[in-house]
């Protein structure tokens, strides 16, 4: 007998990257030699001070109890003056700074603490595909809003003026935006708060790519009318080379952080001692830092776009973040096709823009975390076979 599973996981799959990284790791113990390049883990170490500081305090006997739900002090004033230098903006470190396992739980801790079954939730399309899966977790229903090439990828207020808001309780949001690399209009954006107040909802902005290949990063508070309707999610994973670490945060008015946090201190334990006190010191990381990580990634993005241009895939030379995300011409039907020949034929993947929504169904997406001489052998496998 097989107890079955619960009702809500019926319309929630296993993870597309999950399945498909079974999928790589499967041909590789075949024999084969797959370049990935659908994946957004970065290739690169955080920084030398930031290792050397969790393996000092992990050698340390008081170092391995459980920790406050809400981190060290010293952890939440390191994030306070991050966003301050970052940002331009004011958040105090007791209160309106909530330290996470990372901002995908944040995703989760935020859909329970303020979602109830039947609730409307905005999804980007194309976005994020968890916001739609913890959606569907929490029995709220999804509301797709659609992003469009033709406006930048930007938020259609006046579009979202014309649905019914009535139960519209959250609003997901994420610029820079992934996948497409759009950088948020400040203007759109304060529309969009003037219409949550009008409607009473929460809009949650994903913020974990600001930092890359990104001369001017924004928060959503750099809008002064933000606090009163939106949290702001972020984290060291995609910006410090810190993915696996699981390192984020939460900011907002202290009524919402306090919010989450009655679900948060159900779920875990608290941070390891030794991984706040490395974030502090990767938050403290030199400009000159974060310079070379970019120079880095600027010359892979040219390499992708090498690619790009051979496969005859359009894409924004400008846009920001660790992806390029590509059109795929309209003469080639089967979209799917091309992202399958171009793994069984070449060995390379990349990622397929359906995942992202059906508004990202003419669209690849290849990211910036392999090395050049994996990006060029990439190049030259595709030519070769494909």
């Amino acid at each position: 007998m097989i107890i079955q599973p619960a009702n809500r996981l019926s319309d929630v799959q296993e993870y597309y990257f999950s399945k498909k990284l079974k999928e790589i790791r499967q041909l590789n113990a075949d024999g084969k030699n797959i370049i990935n390049l659908g994946i957004g883990s970065p290739d690169l170490a955080p920084s030398a001070e930031t290792v050397e500081a969790l393996t000092r305090t992990a050698q340390q006997d008081n170092s391995h109890g459980y920790q406050s739900y809400i981190g060290i002090p010293e952890f939440r004033q390191a994030l306070s003056n991050w966003m301050k230098i970052t940002y331009g903006i004011n958040f105090k470190a007791d209160g309106e700074i909530l330290p996470l396992m990372g901002s995908k739980e944040g995703i989760m801790h935020i859909s329970m603490a303020f979602l109830n079954p039947g609730d409307k939730v905005l999804v980007p399309n194309p976005g994020y595909p968890t916001y739609t899966s913890v959606t569907n977790l929490v029995d709220a229903e999804i509301e797709f809003y659609d992003l469009d090439e033709n406006k930048g990828w930007n938020v259609d207020v006046e579009a979202l003026k014309q649905k019914d808001l009535s139960k519209v309780k959250l609003l997901w949001l994420n610029f820079p935006h992934m996948p497409t690399g759009a950088q948020a209009d400040l203007s759109v954006l304060k529309e969009l708060i003037t219409l949550a107040k009008k409607e009473k909802f929460l809009i949650v902005n994903d913020n974990p790519y600001s930092l890359i290949l990104n001369p001017n990063p924004q928060s959503i508070f750099n809008l002064k009318e933000a606090k009163e309707v939106c949290l702001e999610l972020n984290s060291l994973s995609k910006s410090h080379n810190m993915a696996g670490w699981r390192i984020g945060w939460l900011t907002g008015h202290p009524d919402y952080i306090s919010t989450v946090l009655r679900v948060k201190s159900n779920m875990d334990s608290g941070m390891f001692l030794g991984l706040q006190k490395a974030a502090i010191k990767a938050l403290s990381n030199p400009i000159k830092w974060h310079e070379d990580q970019n120079e880095i990634y600027a010359n892979r993005k040219k390499l992708i776009g090498e690619m790009f241009d051979y496969l005859n895939i359009s894409y924004d030379s400008n846009s920001v973040g660790m992806f390029v995300w590509g059109k795929v011409p309209d003469a080639l039907e089967n979209v799917e096709k091309l992202v399958d020949d171009i793994l069984y034929k070449a060995d390379v993947f990349i990622t397929p823009g359906f995942i992202f929504g059906s508004n990202g169904a003419r669209y690849i997406r290849a990211s910036l975390c392999a090395n050049e001489i994996n990006i060029k052998e990439a190049l030259k496998r595709i030519k070769a076979n494909v």
